[in-house]
């Protein structure tokens, strides 16, 4: 019988700066080989869970356990933080934070510099894990200089050289587009293949883990193991949903046409699912619903012609005679893989760059003689990295310092960044220092702090990256329901479900160009689209073509104003 490589008995853990436990009563056992999703709302355990196996806990972060943690055999007691690390290895979410050489192949020997490997074995490594992960022509390169994808890639070549048995990937996708996104999965998959490695995944975005088999997805919610089983088995029930993690679409969409779970064969994958009458159940379904269209929003608010632009260190235009306009009161999603010049764009029309050619105006006046705070009390820009955002120590300072320099008073204050915490899920969290929170958290507060101002537009930079699914749904809740008010809201994002979901509009972008400006169903139901922006089609269009729908896009249509319509009565 095999042995367990990690093995939790009996295990609790509480921090010494919480009042109460963050783990209860965890037993579990992982092991050799065993390829593991691990899924879980915000603060329900999964980073600590994660810290107690790669040894974080208790040599990293201080507070009080009970029971035991082995892995591969090894009492995390009675091991250095040191030793733990031939033992297991980390990808973190923010591949920048890993990075440690000036270069690619630097980075990926640092491992083995450490170890006081000799050069011609070291060069031999680097040379065979670069070829490994697809970076063999870039050994030479900045690792800050690379893509999304690519940066993913050198964490992981970086961890993999040191031929560790359990490999750990910590929400591997939340900074990535979808097609770097299905290539990482994929990269984890043939690893895993390959070296036989124990991995452990834990994200958010379980449908495109699901794109590659795994053998168990474990679901953590207030710091206990809620339920611990095959993929298959999982997805019939309606665990996930019931602890606030999103499922897949499809299998959303079978709920909402009555389809019994229980029937379905290959229910992990879109392109595998089959069921009794499944066809003419969901065709039953489409053509009972019946839904009013939105009129467009036609009022110009800012609007762009042939903004151009070039960084001096590229021979390429990062925007190439972009126009477009955005209208007042509309949500507009902007998608494209990492570098095709999204967040360029935004910081066009934020004044922190300025292009070379090219027209912005603003309710038909000259947008481009404003300065960056004039243009700020019209337009909110909410940073990808909220790291690069946040300059105060607690909370409540944070979001409210923008209404400080505006000399709002501080009754006001009070009151209005108490109201946007709320909404954000911040509020419990009101007089904790910043430094206290998890990536996600932060995100949360940079979003209040440009919420709490009351601009006339938003531009959100990766809105979703790193939230669950109820703070997720809570935070676009809430902005659909500023949208409302007249608010213009726009959305740089790697998330197709947010672009189905929640805008009317997408604006497609790649090496430039604005390639598409368009329905957000029209665009991941477009394959030719799909790959050139290197985007990825929605499960909702291939599970409609595998059972064989006569209209796959108007099923995908119905079923995105159906949701909306459902979670938002």
């Amino acid at each position: 019988m095999k042995k367990p490589l990690i093995s939790f008995e009996d295990f609790s853990f509480q921090y010494h700066s919480q009042a109460e436990p963050t783990l209860h009563h965890i037993d579990l056992q992982i092991y050799p080989g065993e390829k593991i999703a691990i899924v879980g709302p915000s603060g329900s355990g999964k980073s600590t869970f994660s810290h107690c196996i790669n040894g974080l806990i208790p040599h990293q972060y201080e507070g009080t356990s009970q029971g035991k943690v082995l892995v591969n055999g090894k009492d995390n007691q009675e091991v250095t933080l040191g030793e733990r690390s031939f033992d297991v290895g980390t990808v973190l979410q923010d591949t920048d934070g890993q990075f440690i050489g000036l270069t690619v192949a630097e980075d990926i020997a640092f491992a083995l510099e450490n170890d006081a490997v000799d050069k011609p074995k070291m060069k031999k490594e680097v040379q065979k894990w670069a070829k490994e992960v697809g970076l063999i022509d870039f050994l030479t390169h900045r690792p800050q200089d690379l893509s999304g994808g690519q940066k993913q890639r050198v964490s992981i070549a970086g961890v993999l050289i040191n031929e560790t048995p359990i490999l750990l990937f910590d929400e591997p996708l939340a900074n990535l587009d979808p097609a770097s996104g299905k290539e990482t999965i994929h990269l984890i998959d043939k690893i895993h293949k390959q070296t036989g490695a124990t991995i452990l995944i834990i994200e958010h975005r379980l449908e495109d883990v699901l794109y590659r088999d795994v053998d168990r997805i474990i679901v953590f919610n207030e710091g206990k193991i809620v339920a611990d089983q095959k993929p298959d088995a999982l997805l019939k029930t309606n665990v996930l949903a019931a602890q606030g993690i999103r499922e897949p679409l499809y299998i959303t969409a079978m709920k909402y046409a009555g389809v019994d779970l229980a029937s379905v064969s290959g229910i992990e994958k879109s392109t595998s699912i089959s069921a009794p009458q499944l066809k003419e159940q969901i065709e039953k379904w489409v053509a009972k619903q019946e839904f009013q269209i939105d009129a467009s929003k036609t009022e110009d608010l800012l609007k762009l012609e042939k903004v151009t632009y070039q960084y001096h260190s590229e021979e390429r235009l990062v925007l190439d005679e972009v126009s477009t306009t955005f209208h007042k009161g509309e949500m507009v999603s902007i998608v494209g893989k990492n570098g095709a010049g999204k967040s360029t764009l935004c910081k066009a029309v934020c004044g922190f760059i300025q292009p070379q050619s090219g027209k912005m105006t603003w309710k038909k006046q000259d947008f481009q003689k404003l300065s960056i705070k004039e243009r700020a009390d019209k337009i909110g820009f909410v940073m990808q990295n909220p790291n690069q955002m946040i300059s105060k120590k607690m909370i409540a300072d944070e979001v409210g310092l923008g209404l400080v320099l505006r000399g709002v008073p501080q009754a006001e204050i009070k009151e209005r960044v108490e109201r946007v915490l709320k909404i954000c899920g911040l509020y419990s969290f009101r007089n904790w220092p910043i430094s206290a929170l998890s990536f996600g958290q932060k995100k949360r507060v940079t979003i209040a702090a440009i919420l709490v101002l009351d601009p006339e537009m938003i531009i959100l930079d990766e809105p979703t990256a790193g939230q669950d699914f109820k703070h997720y749904t809570e935070m676009m809740h809430f902005l659909e329901e500023l949208n409302q008010t007249g608010v213009t809201i726009v959305m740089i994002t790697h998330d197709m479900h947010l672009m189905l979901e929640y805008t009317e509009r997408a604006l497609v972008v790649s090496e430039g160009l604005i390639l598409a400006d368009t329905a957000p169903v029209s665009v991941l139901t477009n394959q030719a689209l799909v790959a050139e922006a290197q985007l990825k089609e929605t499960s909702l269009f291939t599970f409609a073509k595998q059972i064989g729908l006569a209209d796959p896009l108007e099923f995908v249509q119905t079923f995105i104003r159906y949701d909306r319509q459902v979670r938002f009565q």
